[in-house]
């Protein structure tokens, strides 16, 4: 079977809709081409966002990812097409992707952008105390 990317993301629904639970990912093979050279651009890609109907299909992710493989493109152009086609489909409540670039001329680039669906609000972080296991007392 032979394999070829696409631009294509599909999705499943949401198993958890009423609950705000965080999905995290780190896709550390994304190339794409420098506009300007033609060389490959290296970068790790991390995905968090809070679903709201819909779910990423996984598969279908990699293949949109490998996707840009020969595309020359700025790093904060298809930082933001990437995280604006992931909101189309999905329609979070909340996205944030960074892109780490690897160094190239001496330079590393980190790109960040984030989607927040109108409206939403996270609910409060609930912090809870630690206890060490050895001997119950807390740090």
């Amino acid at each position: 079977m032979i394999s070829k990317p696409k631009k294509k993301l599909e999705t499943f629904p949401n198993p958890f809709i009423d609950r705000d639970y965080h999905i995290h990912m780190e896709i550390p093979e994304f190339t794409c081409l420098c506009p300007k050279t033609g060389q490959p651009d290296f970068a790790t890609l991390i995905l968090d966002y809070i679903p709201d109907k819909k779910c990423v299909e996984l598969k279908s992710l990699k293949f949109y990812i490998w996707s840009y493989r020969d595309e020359g493109v700025f790093h904060e152009a298809v930082t933001n097409k990437i995280l604006d086609d992931l909101v189309a489909v999905l329609k979070p409540r909340y996205a944030r992707l960074i892109a780490r670039f690897y160094v190239r001329g001496g330079i590393f680039t980190n790109v960040t952008v984030d989607y927040r669906k109108k409206g939403w609000q996270p609910k409060p972080t609930v912090l809870l105390q630690e206890f060490n296991s050895q001997s119950n007392i807390r740090e």
